[in-house]
């Protein structure tokens, strides 16, 4: 697995010194998922996640890998996503895929378009696996948008719905790591509306910022409430062995045929790679 971060410029975002020092200096992890469904209280698994570290407008670096669910993908899903059976085949399982997101994720502030989805998914499976869960602050883009998106914008708070108010150079769909970019331009759309309302900080009392935090997630045995189509959400196609924007193009390496019962034993396969310019 390479760990070389990169920085570049995200070319059309804005100063970020009017939103103030402290906010200038937080770190974000902003995450995305692809499920088997919607309700991990019933048995349903990860198949991809992406992320996108950034800090002060810039991309620090990007994580992305399929996981193999171990269990069939359903009809419906799969045409959605793009995901199939036979794409996470030779994936890593879970066991391997969140360890390695932690690690990416380590000090971050953790941001995802209903959160409450995502977070509540990955603290799951760290119960699973008995793996500590970072005492990670937690911003969803949902509740900020609903603060300060009106209705005369955009008529829902979908995360395409917001990718077009805020010109997000990605155009969300339905595959993790895009919707992780789309998701980043959407947060700092808000975090230069939310600077205008004197917002400069993420642990103020008074800030919106922390209102806009995602709820407790569901404890094992409750569902999410985020429908299994993902309406609020959508994500690049990048190969479980490499970060990628040409993300359709793309599928995991070797992998054709039906998911393996018994998937190989291998560390995650996701990558840190520099954003290419889109």
């Amino acid at each position: 697995m390479s760990t070389t971060p990169v920085r570049s410029r995200w070319e059309e975002q804005r100063s970020f010194d009017e939103l103030g020092r402290q906010l200038r200096d937080v770190t974000f992890c902003v995450v995305d998922l692809e499920t088997t469904g919607g309700s991990v209280g019933d048995g349903d698994m990860i198949t991809e996640i992406g992320a996108v570290k950034v800090r002060g407008g810039e991309v620090l670096g990007e994580f992305q890998t399929l996981v193999n669910p171990q269990t069939s993908i359903p009809a419906f899903i799969a045409v959605l996503t793009g995901i199939t059976n036979g794409m996470v085949a030779q994936a890593p399982p879970i066991t391997a895929a969140l360890p390695a997101f932690l690690e990416f994720a380590a000090g971050s502030v953790l941001v995802a378009h209903n959160a409450r989805f995502d977070v509540g998914f990955l603290k799951h499976f760290a119960r699973q696996q008995d793996l500590p869960w970072p005492g990670f602050e937690v911003v969803d883009t949902v509740t900020l948008a609903r603060r300060v998106v009106t209705r005369d914008e955009a008529p829902n708070h979908k995360l395409s719905s917001l990718a077009r108010v805020f010109r997000s150079g990605t155009t969300p769909n339905h595959r993790a790591l895009a919707d992780a970019r789309a998701t980043v331009d959407v947060l700092h759309g808000l975090l230069e509306r939310l600077g205008g309302l004197g917002v400069q900080d993420v642990g103020g009392p008074a800030d919106l910022l922390l209102q806009g935090r995602a709820r407790p997630a569901p404890q094992a045995g409750t569902s999410p409430t985020r429908s299994p189509t993902r309406p609020a959400s959508t994500s690049s196609a990048t190969s479980s062995r490499a970060c990628s924007t040409s993300a359709r193009r793309r599928t995991s390496a070797g992998a054709s045929g039906p998911t393996s019962p018994r998937p190989r034993p291998a560390r995650a396969s996701a990558r840190w790679c520099g954003w290419p310019p889109r």
